[in-house]
């Protein structure tokens, strides 16, 4: 909490200095440079005119014309790339290519490695170092900041750049690690919750399995007591069967036995009847008288 209201204090007193110390190059520099035209050096002073009046768009078009005189110029790249910078927004879409913004970007960057003038050269590396800390890439920041300052080490709004870019890259590392920290305790919570569901579900889907299995083996032994109850069923009816067979093939030996006897009672009686009838012609012809 200490440090977040530290640099809160430094980013109030120093936000003017970050977005608005940026300035056009005036159109005489200090030391040896190439000759210039003099249609150059009258676009390039009016467009400082209308520069420090906050007229940017007019005095991009000023500029431009003096890059029309000299294309290679310095100073009217650097100039143009400023009034640009006024004119956009850090917080636009970086892959948008009409925004001043990223032309301006795209200007600084080839002076930051090719320009032959030191001091401009520091300059652009420090407008870049601005655009990223706009952005809140604070990592890029602080290093075109070190670099703008390796051009001009007497540059105090690069140096103070440079600890407000620092401060704010350690709180976005700790706040990453946290945000990190917090995410992967997610991540464990969600892998224990999702541990625990599963586990959840492979008990239900067991309970399930074997209520089914239940299910199923109650199934099989109805099927095996009706089976057994149908071939029980089977039995007895063969059984009655062979019994009804067994009782019609009694029934009619009775039956035969019965005419058997009835025909030998008949032959009996017929050969008693014989023997009583021979039995009465013997007595006759004994008694009779010669």
């Amino acid at each position: 909490m200490r440090l977040n209201k530290i640099i809160n204090n430094v980013v109030a007193a120093l936000m003017l200095a970050v977005f608005s110390s940026g300035m056009a190059f005036p159109a005489m520099a200090q030391g040896k440079a190439p000759k210039m035209t003099k249609q150059e050096r009258v676009c390039l002073r009016n467009g400082n005119k209308l520069y420090e009046k906050k007229r940017f768009a007019e005095s991009e078009v000023e500029y431009r014309k003096a890059l029309q005189a000299n294309p290679s110029s310095e100073k009217a790249q650097f100039n143009l790339a400023t009034a640009l910078m006024r004119q956009g927004s850090v917080t636009s879409q970086e892959n948008d290519d009409k925004n001043p913004m990223k032309q301006a970007e795209g200007i600084l960057t080839n002076l930051a490695k090719g320009a032959q003038d030191k001091q401009l050269r520091g300059k652009a590396c420090y407008d870049l170092g601005n655009i990223a800390y706009g952005r809140q890439q604070y990592d890029q920041a602080v290093e075109f900041y070190k670099h703008a300052l390796r051009c001009n080490p007497d540059d105090e709004h690069a140096r103070q750049n440079l600890r407000l870019a620092q401060l704010k890259k350690q709180q976005q590392d700790k706040n990453k690690d946290k945000n990190q920290d917090k995410n992967q305790d997610n991540k464990d919570q969600n892998k224990d919750q999702n541990k625990d569901q599963n586990k959840d579900q492979n008990k239900d889907q067991n309970k399930d399995q074997d209520k089914d299995k239940q299910n199923q083996d109650k199934q099989n032994q109805d099927k095996q007591n009706q089976d057994k109850q149908n071939q029980n069923q089977n039995q007895n009816q063969d059984q009655k069967q062979q019994q009804q067979q067994s009782g019609m093939s009694q029934q009619n030996a009775e039956q035969v036995l019965k005419a058997m006897q009835d025909r030998e009672r008949a032959t009996q009686q017929r050969i008693n009847a014989q023997q009583a009838q021979q039995q009465r012609h013997e007595r006759m012809r004994t008694n009779k008288k010669w």
